[in-house]
């Protein structure tokens, strides 16, 4: 078992306890709550049991398993959409013909700076006690979130970093991109490449901070531009994917404005 397993197998542990310990007959969450985590706790036994016998990790097994189903076939379905819209294979051919290390090493910056961009809205607005503007940015974001992830469900897409070589040299070599990759291959979600939430979530949350709150948005707007591109430039997404993800992020941003001004009049 490694050592993620194991903790994530005491963590499971610490909060069954906590269950049971303030378990309740008469709550049907009690009972869905542990069913919850006996399955969660199976699976991991069943996933590193493989690993130990056939010297799989987890994360190894969970791709092969899904590399068994047409996952790549639809890889060529949208890399003939980026033929068709970009003339080629931007994802591959971007880094590779334009080669910059500090380029490079932005947009990988960025790449990983998704996080604070999706999270920091509501957190902030939460330390500032302004509950009602960070659910709004919530909403929009999540939005974004479910339809990418309704997509993947039924059209998993492997995407260029699973699909096309890796690139080499110094572009890849800066800390920022030894990082990502680094992460990545720690057990990064295969067939989730079309739409990009990273560019969905990132420009449904700038949406509603344009609307919520202004200067944070501005912050924000440049780390989400580099980041719609780094997406591309560093042969984590297909353009498509990245286009796509661009357009649902904008109408779940409009979407969100809109609940958003609903909900203002019905407090008036």
């Amino acid at each position: 078992m490694r050592p993620v397993d194991r903790l994530v197998a005491a963590y499971l542990i610490f909060t069954t306890i906590l269950i049971l310990l303030r378990w309740e007959f008469s709550s049907p969450e009690s009972f869905l709550l542990l069913g919850m985590h006996v399955l969660v706790g199976l699976l991991i036994y069943l996933f590193t049991k493989t690993g130990e016998q056939d010297n799989y990790s987890t994360g190894r097994v969970l791709r092969e398993q899904r590399e068994l189903s047409s996952t790549f076939d639809r890889d060529t379905v949208i890399q003939g959409w980026d033929a068709a819209v970009f003339g080629g294979q931007i994802s591959f051919d971007w880094i590779r013909n334009s080669p910059s290390v500090f380029w490079s090493g932005v947009l990988h910056l960025a790449y990983l700076l998704y996080y604070p961009i999706v999270l920091a809205g509501p957190a902030l607005l939460l330390l500032r006690r302004e509950a009602v503007r960070a659910r709004n940015v919530l909403f929009a974001t999540i939005l974004a979130f479910v339809v990418c992830y309704v997509v993947f469900a039924l059209y998993p897409v492997a995407g260029p970093n699973y699909s096309f070589e890796q690139p080499t040299g110094p572009v890849r070599e800066v800390w920022s991109a030894r990082l990502v990759y680094g992460i990545l291959g720690t057990g990064s979600s295969f067939g989730t490449a079309f739409p990009s939430s990273h560019v969905a979530a990132a420009v449904a949350a700038n949406v509603l901070l344009w609307r919520e709150w202004r200067a944070l948005a501005l912050i924000i707007l440049a780390p989400t531009i580099l980041l719609v591109v780094g997406t591309v430039y560093c042969q984590m997404h297909y353009g498509i994917d990245a286009t796509t993800g661009f357009a649902i992020g904008a109408a779940a941003g409009w979407v969100g404005l809109s609940v958003a001004r609903r909900q203002e009049v019905a407090r008036i």
